[in-house]
């Protein structure tokens, strides 16, 4: 109990105040504090949703009888389904599936019409990209009630027959390229990007304020190079790393785990290079931009939250308000699932994978343009 006595109040008094003195000084690091919880109250309380409506889908429509198109408007009535447009052949909706245009294809086959009312129960079928299990979930699940209530303003009188308890025709459902509904096929994909992301920023963010802070930074000055050839030179190496990385998971995932790799691994590995240097780029531009390590790291985090919110990895993409996808779209984690996800699961090739590259491209050059503006003020 010696220490009691020598406390002061005084004293006491004056670190307080130091360091509220240094938080002012500090405004990245209070922004920081008021600026992460708001984030969070503000994606998780409008952008999150795990039942997401209105989902795109493309149309069959090989019956041109009321029957075909009254099961069509019970699909809309669900709110799960939107309808984009109306395809010819089951190739043309098989396509729009391994795009990602379009969530479900719904196909009404010839002679529904005819077929229901002699009461042979024709089949309608429905295919779902099921690499997102949570998205497509909830919108399969309403389809039950539909064998029953769809066509109720349509048999009545002479077809009140066909009412019966098991409904008047069949709904089959494929949930394609992960037809056993396997939450791992679309989660172990998904921390490639990722882990990708963590590391690959968290690294190079630290990689200038870290020679700011050893002193070491006057010695990297006076060398005769370029803003562009040290920037450069210190994420090249982090690329190998980022290899590593992702030739881990890819093992791990295939053996531990039994992801199917349907696509071109060496397609993956070219498209994760745009990638990995994308997240290098953006942390070396917040090391430039950070006066010291803890900056850094806290614009680190400060990217790596929405990151993992608004990409599609952890929650639905298209369950997200359109200003959440609109943000999303801007974050390269968000083109890297879709490529991760089409490539092993789908077996997409370049063609299929190609709109996803060039944003995750133009985000790399931006942000070392950026890094590179940021350095050459450091130089004065």
């Amino acid at each position: 109990m010696n220490w009691l006595p020598q406390f002061s109040l005084e004293r006491f008094k004056g670190i307080i105040l130091k360091e509220f003195i240094q938080m002012r000084r500090d405004r990245l690091t209070f922004a920081m504090m008021l600026g992460i919880p708001l984030l969070q109250l503000i994606l998780f309380g409008y952008a999150i949703n795990v039942n997401p409506r209105h989902l795109p889908v493309d149309v069959i429509l090989a019956d041109k009888g009321p029957l075909g198109r009254s099961i069509l408007y019970a699909f809309k009535n669900t709110s799960y389904f939107d309808f984009i447009r109306q395809l010819n052949s089951d190739e043309e909706g098989r396509e729009a599936l391994n795009q990602g245009d379009v969530t479900f294809v719904i196909s009404i086959p010839p002679n529904f019409s005819r077929d229901l009312v002699r009461g042979d129960k024709p089949v309608i079928l429905v295919e779902a990209d099921a690499t997102d299990p949570v998205a497509t979930g909830y919108a399969l699940s309403s389809l039950s009630g539909l064998l029953t209530s769809a066509l109720q303003n349509d048999l009545k009188g002479p077809l009140a027959y066909l009412n019966g308890a098991s409904g008047p025709f069949d709904l089959q459902v494929h949930p394609l390229y992960n037809p056993e509904i396997n939450t791992q096929y679309n989660i172990v994909p998904g921390l490639m990007g990722v882990i990708l992301t963590m590391t690959m920023i968290m690294i190079t963010g630290l990689a200038i304020t870290r020679e700011r802070e050893r002193g070491t930074m006057e010695n990297l000055l006076s060398m005769p190079t370029r803003p562009l050839e040290v920037l450069v030179g210190k994420i090249t190496p982090y690329i190998f790393v980022g290899y590593v990385q992702l030739s881990l998971i890819l093992i791990m995932a295939h053996f531990l785990f039994g992801v199917p790799i349907l696509g071109s691994i060496v397609l993956l590995y070219a498209a994760a290079f745009v990638f990995i240097v994308a997240n290098l780029a953006l942390g070396i531009m917040f090391s430039t931009i950070a006066e010291n390590q803890l900056q850094a790291m806290q614009m680190s985090f400060f990217v790596f939250l929405p990151s993992i919110l608004l990409s599609g990895y952890l929650f639905p993409f298209r369950g997200m308000p359109l200003w959440a996808q609109a943000v999303g779209e801007v974050l390269p984690l968000t083109h890297f699932l879709r490529i991760a996800r089409g490539i092993l699961l789908k077996g997409n090739g370049i063609s299929e994978i190609a709109p996803e590259i060039w944003p995750i491209a133009l985000f790399a050059v931006v942000a070392l343009t950026i890094g590179i503006t940021r350095y050459r003020q450091t130089l004065d």
